[in-house]
């Protein structure tokens, strides 16, 4: 489903090139859930950038769902994107015009999905994010968890390949965060969907698979959910990132 090999990105801006990914080769496979953590400057933000078609690699390559993102034009790469990768920010950047169900259907208009198509679409993803009796309601309405889930529904609305989700608790309190997780991990086992999550937060990453640590731009290590919680698993991955 996804695939990097020896991929560098580097940075021109600034008073000197910086190298944001250092030779990468990494593989998600289909319906797999992959959490990416790592200390802030780590490269995950650029990680998902390059997954998710908004940049192209400097060095190696980049392929999700057997498209070479790296050898796209900046219109077909977002021409693929609108159709085939969902995003999920912290910042739920929905449009405050809109109501809930508007702003679910937005990309499939856009699209110019069947209108019968995005009805039924829209009501099936409100029923599935507990969403129904919000359908008429403006962003300002809601609270940040509900605005989130908002935002997961829009992301699913074109029936994405791959859905990508940069630091989504991340404006949330504990309790909204560990809701929309246990959402998030609820669709991904009955869409059966393929999932690359940024986050900062240990508890966050315990709902993936797999987890990768990233640091300086390289993948330092990895761990697996098979045959135990991942969450036992994080005070060795972060004890390194604690130190000087």
């Amino acid at each position: 489903m996804v695939r990097l090999e020896n991929v560098t990105k580097i940075h021109s801006t600034g008073t000197a090139p910086f190298a944001a990914l250092k030779n990468i080769s990494l593989q998600v496979n289909k319906g797999e859930f992959v959490a990416v953590m790592g200390p802030s400057g780590a490269g995950k933000s650029t990680l998902l950038q390059l997954i998710g078609g908004l940049d192209v690699p400097t060095e190696g390559s980049v392929w999700v769902d057997g498209m070479e993102l790296s050898q796209l034009g900046e219109t077909k790469r977002t021409m693929f994107r609108r159709s085939k990768i969902g995003v999920i920010f912290q910042n739920h950047q929905l449009l405050p015009m809109l109501t809930v169900e508007e702003n679910i259907a937005f990309p499939l208009y856009a699209d110019r999905t069947p209108k019968a198509t995005i009805k039924k679409r829209v009501a099936r993803l409100l029923d599935q994010l507990g969403l129904k009796d919000k359908a008429n309601s403006f962003p300002s309405a809601l609270s940040g968890g509900e605005q989130q889930r908002v935002a997961i529904a829009r992301a699913l609305a074109i029936k994405p390949a791959l859905l990508l989700a940069d630091e989504p608790t991340g404006n949330l309190d504990r309790s909204q965060g560990a809701e929309l997780l246990k959402q998030l991990s609820r669709l991904h086992r009955e869409e059966e969907l393929t999932l690359i999550m940024v986050t900062h937060d240990p508890y966050a990453a315990g709902f993936a698979e797999r987890m990768l640590m990233l640091r300086d731009g390289r993948i330092v290590d990895e761990c697996s959910a098979k045959g135990g919680d991942i969450r036992e698993l994080m005070e060795n991955l972060f004890s390194p990132l604690d130190s000087p």
